[in-house]
């Protein structure tokens, strides 16, 4: 399981991220588009990992919501 960070951009589109993966970003038309494209792209990010023989890192994200 891994945690993402779901936002939408400047361009209209939605953003989906996950900080424990670096470079591992998506983005959809819609948000539920957007966390479709990010399941994929987590999968295809940790086989890419494992098939170099690289660590799968540990989901770190500590998230903190601040009220302004």
């Amino acid at each position: 399981m891994r945690q993402v960070l779901v936002y939408q951009g400047e361009s209209g589109l939605w953003v989906a991220e996950v900080p424990s993966l670096p470079g591992c970003v998506s983005q959809g038309e819609t948000r539920e588009e957007a966390i479709l494209n990010v399941r994929e792209a987590i999968g295809l990010h940790t086989e890419s990992l494992l098939a170099n023989r690289q660590e799968v890192p540990p989901d770190r994200l500590n998230a903190v919501l601040i009220a302004i």
